[in-house]
């Protein structure tokens, strides 16, 4: 499999999480969506959809990224496959193979949200770019916090965000992300949701930041 430097950044992103993609991003060679529309369109998947599945594929096929914290590292990289639903829910397809053997899939949703899929759709992002924006704010908040605090389960409604504000740009819908005057929160609950398992929700605290 050839790999190269992804050296072009999709727009649409912060500063911070094209600098990210630019230089720990790698690009891989994946097989075009239109190389196999008509095996899709012979199985009844729906034109629009493999419409979207082109679309997203030229937007970020092939792209290799540093694990996420959480997610077992999330999708190896991103390359859409797999779609699946109906006219009435909606239609899914698959964001990117995963890292390692988890129970769900990295799915990209009807409106265009990622999330993961087990028996039920969870969205963890507005879309994959609040995706790419909270591995480039991981990746930032680990390298320059002075402390980072792991809370699991019903630990994680202790934390006073009175002081904080929701950080935008992740397009947070199970995950969020916080901003205070010297840290960063992050609360991960899509696993809990998915597995409707609350005790799964997970928070970390990065304090000690300059910015």
């Amino acid at each position: 499999m050839k790999t190269n430097l992804f050296n072009d950044v999709p727009d649409g992103l912060t500063s911070r999480a094209r600098y990210f993609v630019g230089v720990h991003g790698v690009k891989i060679d994946v097989r075009p969506v239109d190389g196999h529309r008509q095996w899709l369109l012979e199985r009844n998947i729906p034109a629009v959809v493999i419409d979207r599945m082109a679309a997203y594929q030229e937007r970020w096929g092939g792209l290799l990224l540093p694990p996420a914290p959480q997610y077992d590292g999330g999708p190896k990289y991103l390359d859409p496959d797999s779609p699946e639903g109906s006219p009435s829910e909606g239609w899914l397809f698959e964001a990117g193979m995963q890292r390692t053997a988890v129970p769900y899939s990295f799915m990209i949703g009807p409106s265009g949200e990622f999330g993961i899929h087990t028996d039920r759709w969870t969205p963890l992002h507005a879309a994959i770019e609040g995706w790419v924006e909270s591995l480039a704010l991981a990746h930032h908040a680990a390298t320059t916090a002075k402390q980072i605090t792991k809370l699991v389960g019903d630990a994680v409604d202790d934390i006073a965000l009175d002081d904080y504000e929701p950080v935008p740009e992740v397009l947070g819908l199970a995950d969020t992300w916080w901003r205070g005057p010297d840290s960063l929160v992050a609360i991960y609950s899509g696993e809990a949701e998915s597995l409707e398992f609350p005790g799964g929700r997970i928070a970390l605290i990065y304090s000690g930041l300059d910015g």
